[in-house]
């Protein structure tokens, strides 16, 4: 267990949450908005978690850099997150701007944190912690500075062992007994040969609980602590990224160390990935816990409703606020917010991620007409996630059946999950 913080020294730490980029493994959830922006767990939006996870760790200082469709995440951010006005606590959106220094859009991770570094170097912050906006687990990030601070690091990056083929796909740290990073490989694939020389040393792995004869790999969470001499120096040049660019350089020059972290970690990259983090919220005890008291995951306060259910069965699900249940059967589901589902209905496994609004108001020709949007009576819904406003009619069929991949006029199926894009309306007695 790293040592105690000394005082003061968390009050010293901005972090900087990555808005992403075009996110088009994400399609069609971020055709309309950016990954921090989709919703989760049927009341939050991913960006409430790194933001959720500094302010549970005392960090109060917040810039979020956003750049692709950021509309919706700015609003979220803005209305979620007010402080005290007679504090200095913020958290700001830095939206991607032109400049007279750089009339470019962000190229990357590390070009988006140089393009804004002035605003970041205005206040004498000592450490800058860079979070990625797009993934799901809780960390205590005084812990990592602790251990930052103990070991004497110019950059601690944060680390999650992982078996041999998940490894494949990650950046991968060799370190050694000390945790100090000798070596940085992105992404080896099909080389065993290389991966054999990246394994995790069984004094390592004992240190963190794993048992010594059991095989793993540290890889990068895209989680990077930086001194501020130390940022300032990584950044003086054209690189565009952190893991592709920035950290293979460092490490042959600085204090490099690695910070493992031995829990749940989910990157929610790909629609099947979000799929999964999702469905596993539903679980009798789920990996990740939304119901912890003392680490909370704040999100936007609604004023809704408490959801009224009529003689429904629900087994495995997840509901949030404002919504309206009928006679239907509802299992190892994500219920969002206002979602109106009419009597005969089954929904499993499924991730509704609810409405803005009850009904949709439409002005044709001078005169306002309005639609509700709800899920009708007798539609089945199968493998499936129902983007926000979605209107879908009577008996309607949506089941992916044996289709991985597809592309329709009612929806995109992805990794064998059938997602209709927000706005969608589907007539009575469609098969989807």
């Amino acid at each position: 267990m790293p040592a105690p913080l000394p005082e003061k020294s968390i009050d010293s730490v901005l972090a900087i949450i990555m808005g992403g980029g075009q996110g088009s493994r994400l399609f069609p959830l971020t055709h309309n908005r950016s990954k921090p922006a989709v919703p989760l767990a049927a009341k939050c939006r991913i960006v409430d978690i790194p933001i959720s996870n500094c302010i549970n760790s005392g960090i109060r200082k917040m810039y979020v850099l956003t750049q692709y469709n950021s509309e919706s995440l700015n609003r979220h951010v803005t209305s979620a997150y007010r402080f005290d006005h007679f504090g200095d606590n913020f958290v700001h959106i830095l939206a991607a701007q032109q400049t007279p220094g750089d009339d470019k859009w962000y190229q990357g991770t590390a070009d988006a944190v140089r393009q804004n570094l002035s605003y970041f170097l205005e206040r004498p912050y000592k450490y800058f912690l860079i979070l990625s906006g797009d993934q799901l687990y809780r960390m205590d990030f005084r812990l990592m500075l602790s251990q930052h601070l103990e070991t004497g690091a110019d950059l601690t990056i944060a680390t999650t062992p992982v078996p041999r083929d998940p490894a494949r796909s990650f950046g991968l740290m060799h370190t050694d007994a000390e945790s100090r990073i000798t070596r940085f490989v992105e992404k080896p694939g099909k080389d065993d040969q290389l991966l054999d020389q990246l394994a995790m040393p069984a004094g390592l792995l004992k240190s963190v609980g794993i048992p010594e004869d059991e095989e793993r790999f540290q890889a990068s969470m895209g989680i990077y602590l930086f001194n501020r001499r130390v940022l300032e120096e990584a950044l003086a040049n054209d690189f565009a990224d952190f893991g592709k660019n920035v950290i293979p350089s460092i490490i042959k020059e600085k204090s490099v160390y690695s910070y493992i972290f031995d829990d749940y970690w989910e990157d929610i990259g790909t629609i099947s990935s979000y799929y999964e983090a999702n469905l596993e919220c539903t679980k009798i005890v789920p990996k990740f816990n939304f119901f912890d008291a003392k680490n909370p995951i704040y999100t936007r306060a609604r004023l809704l409703p408490a959801s009224k259910i009529n003689n429904a069965i629900i087994d495995e699900a997840l509901l949030s606020d404002g919504c309206i249940i009928s006679s239907a059967t509802i299992r190892r589901s994500i219920i969002g917010v206002r979602s109106v589902i009419e009597s005969g209905c089954e929904i499993t496994d499924s991730i509704i991620i609810g409405s803005d609004y009850y009904n949709k108001v439409r002005v044709v020709d001078g005169a306002e007409t309005s639609q509700p949007i709800l899920i009708g009576a007798g539609s089945k819904i199968h493998r499936a996630i129902i983007d926000k406003n979605v209107t879908i009619g009577k008996n309607v069929v949506i089941h992916p059946r044996d289709r991985v991949t597809e592309d329709t006029q009612w929806c995109h199926i992805r990794d064998g999950i059938v997602v209709v894009p927000k706005g969608t309306v589907i007539p009575d007695n469609t098969v989807v």
